[in-house]
């Protein structure tokens, strides 16, 4: 799989974020194809450094689905596919009887046998530990040392009681650089009718808020700052405002209010002429537009325009370009592929992000060339609702070196 590891071929590394919720809906359908796209995808990038990170593990009912996520994880850590890959760390969250901490994260790790030297900090004893063997950890993760977890406070959705939102956060060390990786899950648009209202949306502030608190959390003064990636299930929309004023521009709006409340039901976008044609249905959980196509030609993005929840966090987020469709909300029938759902408008949910200094590793030293990819896993089959979105690169000899935080890690905590 990997070759060997040397100096001038440096360190591949691939990051995948997944949304794994359907796969415990339909297990014996999803999960196959999933985990045969996936394995394609390793096998394709040959990383040193594997990363997945899944929300939604056990999908909306975990207790009854607990002995799928078992066979799932058991298949992940044994198959052929991965034998190449002698070391491995899974941290699942499995405290389902506890609202106050239970967040449905999964963060698996996998390092490939020929790379020697790779350590994960402690953060109890603020030291790094060299990895070897294999480890499952599902109890308390709380109090587990290897990784921070939180789950982000009620009053920060409260419209939603069971809201399982949160992350987790891990830190490694290659030869010469450190970074954070960490699994997020950020809060969806609970109303299609409530997002339209106004721009940005109510639920737009609320990520904002959320994912404020993340970057504040691990960049605090507890710990040496380091490069960090963020990726996971941010549940970024397109402003529905404005993709619907663009979608529905020639179309006249009629709003259909509940008889007894007289709350907006439903709101029904015609065309002026042409027959007075529906051109969307909009209610809280339906978005029925005429031409699914606008959202797969050129991998929609013409409505990347729309795509602005990011901006606010320019100065210390980056991500590369996006040049896959949107990652959700496709059909969960496991003979349709390309087909979104008509429950939300499409839009670029799972993303991975990182710090300015993590884009240097990613991207330098520019002389170099690079094989760069930021792609969906398994376009042209079902992989449940969301469409997995990995980042493949390499991480090239004395990368980390540009960062002289990273080298005091390495002064304070020897390898």
């Amino acid at each position: 799989m990997a070759g060997k590891l040397t100096t001038a071929q440096g360190t591949g590394i691939l990051l995948v974020t997944a949304n794994v919720g359907s796969l415990f809906e339909d297990p014996e359908n999803l999960q196959k194809t999933w985990l045969r796209e996936f394995y394609q995808t390793v096998q394709s990038h040959k990383p040193h450094f594997l990363a997945v990170h899944c929300q939604e593990v056990g999908g909306k009912n975990y207790e009854a689905s607990m002995s799928h996520v078992d066979s799932f994880v058991k298949e992940l850590l044994s198959s052929d596919a991965m034998k190449e890959y002698s070391r491995a760390r899974v941290y699942l969250d499995e405290n389902y009887k506890s609202q106050e901490h239970f967040t449905a994260l999964g963060s698996f790790y996998f390092i490939h046998e020929s790379l020697k030297n790779i350590h994960q900090f402690d953060f109890k004893a603020k030291k790094f530990r060299k990895v070897v063997g294999k480890e499952t950890c599902s109890e308390t993760l709380e109090s587990t040392p290897s990784l921070e977890k939180e789950k982000f406070p009620q009053d920060y959705f409260p419209e939603c009681k069971w809201s399982r939102k949160g992350f987790i956060r891990t830190r490694w060390a290659l030869p010469d650089c450190a970074f954070d990786l960490v699994n997020i899950h950020l809060f969806h648009d609970a109303s299609n009718l409530v997002a339209l209202e106004k721009s940005p949306s109510v639920y737009s502030g609320t990520r904002q808020k959320a994912l404020g608190y993340v970057l504040d959390r691990i960049t605090d003064q507890r710990y040496e700052r380091v490069p960090y990636f963020v990726f996971g299930d941010f549940n970024f929309r397109l402003d529905s405002k404005q993709v619907i004023e663009s979608l529905c521009s020639t179309a006249t709006m009629q709003t259909v209010r509940t008889a007894d409340t007289n709350e907006v039901d439903k709101l029904i976008f015609r065309e002026s002429d042409n027959d007075r044609k529906v051109v969307l249905q909009l209610e809280k959980k339906l978005f029925n537009y005429v031409n699914q196509d606008v959202f797969r030609e050129n991998n929609g993005t013409s409505l990347l325009e729309f795509d602005k929840e990011l901006l606010v966090f320019k100065d210390r987020l980056h991500e590369l370009e996006i040049s896959f469709p949107p990652s959700y909300p496709y059909s969960e029938d496991s003979n349709q592929g390309k087909e979104y759902m008509n429950t939300r408008c499409p839009a670029w949910c799972d993303r991975i992000l990182m710090s300015s200094s993590a884009r240097d590793l990613v991207l330098k030293p520019e002389n170099e060339e690079k094989s760069i990819v930021y792609d969906n896993i398994g376009p042209n089959v079902c992989m449940g609702d969301h469409k997995p979105v990995f980042l493949s690169f390499r991480i090239t000899a004395g990368a980390g070196k540009c960062c002289q935080r990273g080298e005091k890690i390495f002064r304070e905590a020897p390898l």
